[in-house]
Formats: C-alpha cells, structure tokens, sequence
C-alpha cells in the first residue's frame, strides 16, 4: 500500500490505520529461521526477535488489540505474553513478517538508511530504559521497555510511507540545527510527529499503560522519565558522544538513578565514546 497523496493530520491516522505495517528483512530471516527449528521455537525466543523491530512489534500488539476476547479484562502490553495467548504457530499463520522496509522503499536507499538508523535508535532506547528499569527495581520492566521501543513508532512509519517529506525535513534540520523539529515538521507535513504519535496509538488502542508511558506529558512519573530518557539518550547520542545536549542528558539519567553525572558516563559507554570520537581522523 503506497501513499497516494495523504495530506493532514486525520488524512495520516486513516492511512496508517488501512497500511500493512512493513518490518525489517532481517526481521522476517530469524523468524524463519526460528519457525524452521521446532526444537528452539518457543514464545519467548520469538518475542526476542520481534521486540529487536518496534513494527513487528506493533504488528502483534495491534493484531491481538483487533482480536481479544470479550472475555479478555486486563490489556497486554508484553510481545511475550500476547504470543502465549494468541499461540507461537497462530503468530506465524496470522501475522506474517511482510511487506519488507527493503521493498517499501525500493531504488530510495537514503531514506532506507535513515529509516534503518531510527529503528536502531529505538532499540537502543528500548535496551537503556530496561537497563534503568532493572536497577531501579521495577518488577513490570518489560513494559517500559517495549514503550520505549514505540516512543517513535510514528517517524519511523512516515519514513516508510513518506521518505521524500521526511528527507525534505532531515535536510532542513541538518541545515540550521537550531530550528525545533515540531516546527519544522509542521512546515512541511503540517503537523508534529507528536501529534501523529499520540493520536495513532489511541486509535490503534493500544494497551492504555503503554499510552502513558509514552506520554512525555507525563514525565513527572518515574517509569515515563525513565522511558524519555532513554528516547532522548539514543536520540542525541547518534549524532556521536559529542552531542551538546548530552551532558544534561547524564545530569537527569543521574537524578532518576541517583549517581553522579559521571557515573552515568561509565555505565552508558560514553566515556569510551568520547575516546574514539577524539581519535577519529578530521
């Protein structure tokens, strides 16, 4: 299903809503490999894989969303917990590992290559926001880490189905990095990637925890800072350990987890970091 014209913010929502959620190649490979081996196939292997792709993911808890029992009284907002109910061998038949990003934007390498980059992105921050979760003793650790794997679903999307706006705002932004990214998002799509976000998982209806852990409204709660965080930790730091903004970044991530900024340093790999950066040839 390509674009054909969407406009608006309400024009998006139906859109994506109607698309067939591409995921990544290497997604669909060690599904299938892990489909073909009985012996290691289990829930939780698999959750392991779809959880490593935030539109896999998001493929399963949608489906299983569209299809729960009305006798079902609680939500389900861990992949392995919606394979046990929706069973190993009915995810295969159901929801297939296809389209392929690969395909979606074939002869469009650019933005494959931005798309590929903000899904790594996002599993760093899903695998920083479990690491803090852990530590900070948080028995419902999964949870924030799978909303942390989502935080960005709706940019991701939008680089599947309109990499040519999305390269239009990427190159304004590498232009003049002083400007807003909601501004320029709203110049050239006519709404923030926000918006879009929020009002996508509320019409997907999503578990509703998920809703509020990736609401940065409600950054005042420990769990969501934890997840924004870890989103803006991943985010700043792909633009290498020099970023500007990540020394605030420790500052905070030190305050949730009660250690020092340099601590923080330690533990994230920054340090290290820095090092290599320094050593690159200019």
């Amino acid at each position: 299903m390509q674009q054909q014209n969407v406009t608006g913010l309400e024009g998006w929502i139906d859109f994506l809503t109607r698309a067939d959620i591409p995921v990544l190649k290497q997604t669909e490979r060690d599904l299938a490999a892990l489909h073909q081996d009985q012996n290691k196939l289990s829930a939780r292997g698999v959750a392991q894989t779809i959880t490593v792709d935030p539109m896999m993911t998001v493929k399963l808890l949608r489906y299983l969303q569209q299809h729960k029992h009305r006798s079902q009284t609680h939500e389900v907002a861990l992949v392995e917990q919606a394979l046990i109910m929706l069973g190993v061998e009915a995810f295969f038949q159901k929801i297939p590992a296809q389209p392929l990003v690969q395909n979606v934007l074939k002869g469009q390498m650019d933005a494959l290559v931005h798309l590929l980059h903000r899904v790594h992105r996002a599993h760093r921050a899903s695998e920083y926001a479990y690491d803090w979760a852990v530590r900070l003793s948080d028995l419902h650790y999964e949870e924030v880490r799978i909303a942390a794997l989502l935080h960005d679903l709706a940019e991701i999307l939008m680089w599947c189905f309109s990499p040519q706006d999305m390269m239009k705002i990427w190159s304004i932004q590498h232009q003049d990095r002083t400007l807003r990214s909601r501004t320029v998002q709203e110049q050239v799509l006519g709404f923030a990637l926000a918006d879009l976000q929020k009002a996508l998982v509320q019409k997907w209806d999503l578990p509703e925890l998920l809703l509020t852990l990736m609401d940065d409204e409600n950054a005042q709660k420990p769990r969501v800072r934890n997840v924004l965080l870890a989103v803006n930790l991943a985010r700043h730091s792909a633009n290498g350990w020099d970023d500007a903004a990540l020394p605030d970044d420790y500052k905070e991530i030190g305050e949730l987890l009660r250690m020092p900024a340099e601590q923080v340093m330690v533990m994230v790999g920054a340090d290290a970091g820095i090092v290599c950066d320094l050593g690159k040839p200019h």
